[in-house]
């Protein structure tokens, strides 16, 4: 395992690092086609492909490097949206890809061969409100205009959110679709009274000054903190289930590491463009995640009825077909033998 010593993480850079580690994979790939005789070069040298987006919730796949073997190499592929991201894994452009529980749920209920392997994050949403406003309570929303991406998970914590404090979504608010980067102007600007998106955006808002954090939309009795996983195709766990088991373990170690240092963490996230002070707002607001059990496929249940009945799908799909939670099990078990045997 190439995992990144902790002494010297703080001084040497990711992309340093990466392109080090980069070079090292070249030059083995080089060395086992031109001496090995018995293995073949693909079995020894294997090249991943996997997406996310730049957002300091979904930052573990800029790290799964050091924690791959010296034959392995990693290709991360940055996307502004989780639907781009699901069609490049079907295109086969992608071996995994973050992607939102909702848009999960959505492309099984089509039919699509998705699998959710592992978690991504949870929390990382919020209701803001306009600072100074006239806007105190989530009761207080009756009749207003408020700023959201539609088929998002943040439409659906949204609804959940009205709806639990007697609001209709439909005929007692007024939601206006706004681009999650345009919400603070709207804002500001006065086009909208709130708005409900992820993080840093809610943070942002209330760094600068124009908005507060009038709610977090978590529900324990159903769908919980839940929020995005990592996806593969049906095809892959398959044809290629140690691909899956070395990425899903790699993210498992890069969400520990990352978990447990946080200045590294939001270091490398401020490089995606929001400031650290905004980013220290916002952690306990974000989490990180990679394990995910049969509490979390309920709760995935649970979004996916709400999901129907909000018209979003028109049928359920196959759960036990779209979370496969072996790998996580195994990993699990591996990171235990690890930790015994380095003691």
């Amino acid at each position: 395992m190439d995992r990144m010593q902790e002494d010297t993480w703080g001084t040497i850079s990711l992309k340093n690092a990466v392109k080090k580690t980069s070079w090292r994979w070249a030059a083995v790939c080089l060395l086992v086609m031109s001496g090995i005789p018995t293995l073949s070069p693909a079995a020894l040298c294997q090249d991943y492909r996997v997406g996310t987006w730049k957002t300091p919730q979904t930052i573990q796949p800029f790290f799964y490097e050091h924690y791959l073997s010296s034959t392995q190499h990693v290709e991360v592929y940055s996307f502004t949206n989780p639907a781009d991201q699901k069609l490049a894994l079907l295109a086969g452009s992608l071996d995994m890809c973050g992607t939102t529980l909702s848009l999960a749920i959505h492309a099984a209920s089509r039919g699509e061969p998705v699998v959710v392997v592992s978690s991504l994050c949870n929390k990382c949403s919020a209701l803001v409100v306009k600072k100074d406003g006239p806007i105190t309570s989530v009761a207080e929303l009756r009749g207003r205009r408020i700023g959201y991406v539609p088929g998002t998970m943040h439409e659906i914590l949204l609804r959940e959110t009205l709806s639990q404090a007697g609001i209709n979504p439909d005929t007692e608010a007024r939601l206006t679709r706004v681009d999650f980067f345009d919400m603070g102007i709207a804002l500001a600007g006065g086009g909208i009274d709130a708005f409900l998106s992820g993080e840093p955006f809610p943070s942002l808002a209330s760094r600068e000054g124009y908005g507060i954090i009038l709610a977090y939309p978590y529900f324990e009795d159903t769908i919980g903190t839940i929020n995005a996983g990592m996806l593969v195709t049906q095809q892959a766990i398959r044809n290629n289930p140690g691909m899956v088991h070395d990425l899903v373990k790699a993210h498992a170690l890069a969400t520990e590491y990352l978990a447990t240092h946080k200045q590294q963490w939001l270091e490398q996230a401020s490089t995606f463009g929001t400031s650290i002070e905004v980013l220290e707002m916002a952690v306990p607001n974000m989490e990180l995640a990679w394990y995910m059990d049969e509490t979390f496929v309920a709760r995935a249940r649970a979004l996916g009825e709400r999901m129907q009945k909000l018209g979003l799908i028109d049928n359920q799909p196959d759960y036990d077909r779209l979370f496969d939670l072996s790998f996580v099990r195994t990993v699990q078990e591996d990171i235990r033998l690890d930790k015994t045997a380095g003691q």
